[in-house]
């Protein structure tokens, strides 16, 4: 009897600890931005269906970068999905350090992924994230305070046309600004739009000898202009805002003019996000001199660090949360304008999301005019349109928008922050090699 009890409770202890071995749990980090913070409020749903509890490590843009930087390239295994971009897919799938994604399974659909998209993400043919969105840029607008002062956005702005519009409508005593831009440090915020500026007035980072170019005509021309219509047509304490504050800004009507990326369309003309979602129109990212590397091109997407346990648990997260089933859960549960956009063909052909979004024809058009390849008018060793995909990118972006801050800021002038700028990356890149 005694043999029979002991049996029993050994079995069940058995099976108690094969429970809680199934009962995996993943760990993700990803960005604040308002598509992820969707993604983890639909989390519960991948649960029910497979059992997998998930932690949830959400960080502002620029924490993240350094916190998934330092795990993947220590091997730390502190995370098993990560949220990456376009700029750290290729060059880490390379030093493999990622998982490749090409099997998650026939139901996936990789076809349906807009190849421009895939593109960004994929290394000698291998995938090495999934795209969760992906956007360019334009210009979002305030038709009734352009109506109101009699004003007509072109379908293509210029940046005169934007001064000329930013000064007639900057009216800070009603908290009504005439531009809002991207002012925080960060290679990924502000040097993501003033890259996207550098480009249009015909700068380049690098010419083909890998010589930095930062103290060029272009570049002076282009960061001068954005230091005097951030200063002058700006809000105020400009240096602190990113991408989510100034989508908060524009949403909350203290902007006449947005320029950033396409994918916070959704949420703008979200009413239940925005108090300007019936009063906001959009136009092509504005241009210069050149059209070359106007709007950026950028993909956030979910990747597999090798330094993961939890690979296959990890990789049903993201068939999960990047599939076409994803996709119709949000339209269903939160409207189809919160849609993520810009991942997947079957999205641009849906009916109920072309009636919810009349943005989403412009989106499209400008994610697949958007080319890495040929980002600048002037001949480059590199591709990237706001960024330069080599490693050393992150560091120098970095310090770049930071010395960028500077000028607008009033710390310095624009010639000082670009030469302090130049000298640093051309140090930067004596010590890696490119500069012989």
């Amino acid at each position: 009897m005694r043999k029979t009890i002991a049996a029993t409770l050994m079995a069940g202890f058995t099976s108690f600890g094969a429970t809680i071995a199934a009962a995996e749990t993943l760990t993700i980090a990803t960005v604040n931005n308002a598509d992820m913070v969707v993604m983890q409020k639909l989390s519960p749903k991948f649960k029910e269906k497979t059992g997998i509890d998930l932690n949830w490590v959400i960080l502002e843009e620029n924490v993240l970068r350094q916190r998934v930087t330092t795990d993947i390239a220590t091997k730390g295994g502190q995370f098993d999905v990560v949220t990456i971009g376009a700029y750290e897919t290729p060059i880490w799938g390379k030093q493999n350090w990622l998982a490749s994604l090409d099997d998650l399974g026939d139901s996936y659909d990789y076809k349906d992924v807009i190849e421009p998209v895939r593109n960004m993400l994929t290394v000698n043919g291998k995938l090495y994230a999934a795209p969760f969105y992906a956007e360019s840029s334009f210009t979002y607008y305030r038709k009734d305070l352009f109506a109101q002062a009699g004003l007509t956005m072109p379908e293509q702005p210029t940046y005169t046309d934007i001064k000329k519009f930013a000064t007639a409508l900057h009216k800070p005593a009603d908290n009504q600004y005439g531009i809002c831009l991207r002012g925080k440090p960060g290679w990924g915020e502000n040097m993501a739009y003033v890259g996207t500026l550098v480009n249009t007035f015909g700068g380049r980072w690098f010419d083909m000898d890998w010589k930095p170019q930062l103290t060029s005509p272009e570049w002076k021309e282009a960061v001068t202009f954005y230091v005097d219509i951030l200063k002058n047509y700006g809000p105020p304490g400009a240096t602190s805002n990113g991408h989510n504050e100034n989508r908060a800004l524009f949403s909350s009507g203290n902007c006449a003019m947005w320029i950033d990326a396409t994918a916070a369309a959704g949420h703008i003309y979200n009413p239940a996000e925005s108090k300007v979602a019936d009063k906001t129109g959009f136009a092509k990212a504005p241009v210069a001199k050149v059209e070359n590397g106007a709007g950026w091109g950028w993909a956030w997407a979910l990747a597999v660090p090798n330094s993961s346990k939890k690979s296959d648990a990890a990789k049903k997260f993201i068939a999960w949360a990047t599939s076409k089933d994803y996709v119709t859960l949000v339209g269903e549960t939160q409207g189809w304008v919160s849609a993520p956009p810009g991942t997947r063909k079957s999205t641009y052909d849906n009916p109920e999301y072309k009636k919810a979004a009349p943005f989403g024809e412009t989106v499209l058009k400008a994610i697949l005019a958007a080319d890495p390849t040929h980002p600048t008018a002037q001949p480059v060793p590199y591709a990237g349109i706001q960024f330069v995909a080599i490693p050393e990118f992150q560091g120098i972006g970095t310090q770049v928008g930071q010395s960028v801050a500077a000028a607008l800021s009033g710390q310095s002038t624009v010639d000082q922050a670009l030469q302090s700028a130049q000298t640093a990356v051309e140090r930067t890149m004596k010590q890696a090699g490119y500069i012989k």
